[in-house]
């Protein structure tokens, strides 16, 4: 069967989340590449996996190698607008045409596969398309980002240069387990023989469990706070200047125009990470470390777009995110009001991460993002909320909730939405064009 139009393509690799999104499990993607020829074998890989921080140090990672000269591939998820925001290289979105292409390739292995019960899911397509474009366009590194979990999560066929663990907080514990050490037993899956691993966590018992599992592959592992740090210089709204010390380097005043002190945590990741490489030969010069993280964008994440009334949107979409928005947000902006939108997704932790966010509030607009079948709607979301006593309405989709909230918001105050990336995508269609929802490089490029 052949596709002739991006849109059927799309519905359809999206109607795979019907038959169950999450099936946990390396052996239908690992089929499928196998199929294919096994390209993801052929790449030069950095591994991002974590809770919290994935996407911006994927982000970070790939602008740090770009600013070098190298061609880079970058896989993230999930998207705010477009599917195409998936799939990346050097900061070009993969074109509508070339999705199309890739899925015709793959629609008989699918086909294939769902003959035999055993279809596959939504992040598997996915993954295997991403790996054959990189290939395809020979890209001189990928910069993966874990979807869930690790081990057994579809981006886990790689053999990277580099494994990257950002953080733990409890998330999908019905997958993944019930207590910070469960689940990092299975955020250790990436940690592969032979290979280096990164990690941000503060967790003195996660930390035992990737030093353990390090041990056992024979990997050298490097924490912040230990073999690299960083130290904030100066933060403003327009941006964050920060050194980053390590053992054997130190790169002094780099900026970044992502917020937020929790960005800096990421950044002196991303730093370990591309110093790594010196291991396999790869010298990446200073200058490419400052030009990286000037460049760097990532919609979403702490992202100003007005200032009167101030509108900021944050992608937190659990605990531990939601924890470094809240210490961000008090940082920041210690004296404003705050008149937060929040919408969620049923299936994290609601009570926590309410809990963070909500005290923080002056009023509270409480709606649902508009993906059917992941939304939480209002009113469970609202049992949460009146356990703090704070004042709080009701709208029914999120553009309607952010006009609530600049509306009853007087000067001098902060309209901080947030929950969920599907809250911040819907969001964020009142200020840009759809080309623009995520690479959007200023706001003179929004709509009016």
């Amino acid at each position: 069967m052949i596709f002739l139009e991006y849109n059927q393509v799309v519905e359809y690799i999206f109607n795979l989340r019907r038959f169950g999104d999450i099936k946990l499990g390396l052996e239908r993607v690992s089929y499928m590449l196998e199929r294919i020829g096994n390209p993801e074998r052929k790449l030069k890989v950095i591994h991002v996996g974590g809770t919290a921080g994935k996407g911006s140090t994927v982000m970070m990672v790939s602008s740090i190698l770009q600013a070098a000269g190298y061609k880079i591939g970058s896989y993230t998820s999930p998207h705010l607008s477009s599917y195409t925001e998936r799939i990346v290289i050097n900061g070009e979105r993969i074109k509508e045409e070339e999705i199309i292409s890739l899925f015709e390739q793959m629609k008989p292995i699918i086909d294939e596969l769902i003959q035999k019960k055993n279809q596959p899911t939504f992040p598997e397509v996915t993954t295997v398309m991403a790996f054959q474009y990189f290939f395809d366009k020979k890209v001189d590194f990928a910069v993966i980002e874990v979807g869930l979990g690790g081990r057994l999560d579809a981006t886990n066929v790689v053999n990277p240069l580099v494994s990257v663990i950002t953080n733990i907080g409890l998330e999908h514990t019905e997958y993944l387990g019930n207590s910070l050490e469960e689940i990092a037993r299975e955020k250790a899956g990436i940690i592969k023989n032979f290979g280096i691993v990164i990690t941000a966590t503060e967790d003195e018992k996660v930390f035992k469990i990737f030093k353990e599992v390090s041990r056992e592959k024979n990997s050298k592992i490097l924490r912040l706070g230990d073999q690299f740090r960083f130290k904030k210089i100066s933060s403003s709204l327009e941006g964050q200047t920060f050194d980053v010390i390590g053992e054997n380097y130190q790169l002094n005043e780099l900026f970044t125009t992502l917020l937020g002190e929790f960005q800096l945590r990421n950044a002196a990741t991303a730093v370990a990470a591309v110093k790594s490489l010196k291991s396999y030969g790869i010298d990446i010069p200073d200058k490419s470390y400052f030009t990286g993280f000037k460049n760097v964008r990532w919609p979403g994440r702490m992202e100003i777009v007005q200032r009167e009334p101030l509108v900021i949107l944050d992608s937190a979409k659990d605990q531990l995110a939601m924890s470094s928005l809240a210490e961000s947000t008090k940082e920041m902006f210690p004296e404003k009001k705050i008149n937060l939108v929040l919408a969620v997704s049923r299936d994290k932790k609601v009570g926590m991460i309410v809990r963070e966010i909500v005290p923080l509030a002056n009023k509270i607009v409480l709606t649902r993002h508009s993906l059917k079948e992941r939304a939480l709607d209002p009113a469970s979301l609202a049992e949460e909320v009146e356990i703090y006593g704070k004042e709080f309405s009701v709208a029914e989709n999120v553009k309607e909730a952010v006009e609530r909230a600049i509306n009853n918001s007087g000067k001098g105050e902060l309209v901080l939405v947030t929950g969920s990336v599907f809250t911040v995508g819907e969001a964020r269609e009142r200020w840009f064009k759809e080309v623009d929802l995520r690479w959007g490089r200023d706001l003179n490029e929004k709509k009016v």
